[in-house]
């Protein structure tokens, strides 16, 4: 038997000792058999409501941002059009405050590059608003990476009267 065989061997061995042990540890608790025990075991603990994006067919940060936004956790639906001023004035995004997509998740606009921790923040403490923003497109922020270069930028709380305050800064 060669040195490669021994190692095998000791692995596998090692990898079954520890299953022996978890299934003998968890064996004392009762195996669920209520469904809807079962379901609300093997729900994930942090379900993400639907983020509607609204971009140019042809933005290519636009999509990267898609992809930020899914890569934590958030179901995405894109719709391309053609303008984006109709949908940025019905969501109430502030003229100025633009920028290459708007979306909307929970009754909020999510403005451009807004950083998904961000919009989990604004989900999880619910203020009254209208959204956030990242106004432009800030080199550094989700979907605009360039290598390392980083512009300093903040994500702004669109209040209910379209007055802003810094939400967070980056």
């Amino acid at each position: 038997m060669t040195l490669r065989h021994v190692l095998i061997a000791m692995c596998a061995a090692s990898v079954l000792s520890a299953c022996k042990r978890e299934n003998t540890e968890s064996s004392a608790a009762p195996i669920p058999t209520d469904p809807a025990t079962v379901a609300a075991d093997a729900a994930p603990a942090n379900i993400h409501p639907t983020v509607v994006v609204y971009k140019t067919e042809s933005c290519g940060c636009c999509k990267l941002w898609v992809e930020h936004m899914q890569s934590h956790g958030f179901p995405v639906e894109v719709t391309n059009v053609d303008d984006l001023g109709p949908v940025k004035e019905r969501a109430g995004v502030p003229y100025g405050l633009g920028s290459c997509h708007t979306a909307e998740v929970g009754g909020y606009f999510i403005e451009g590059h807004v950083p998904a921790t961000e919009v989990q923040r604004l989900l999880a403490e619910k203020p009254k608003a209208r959204g956030l923003t990242v106004p432009g497109m800030p080199m550094g922020s989700p979907g605009m990476e360039q290598g390392g270069r980083v512009e300093p930028y903040q994500v702004l709380l669109v209040h209910e009267d379209g007055s802003t305050s810094v939400f967070a800064s980056y």
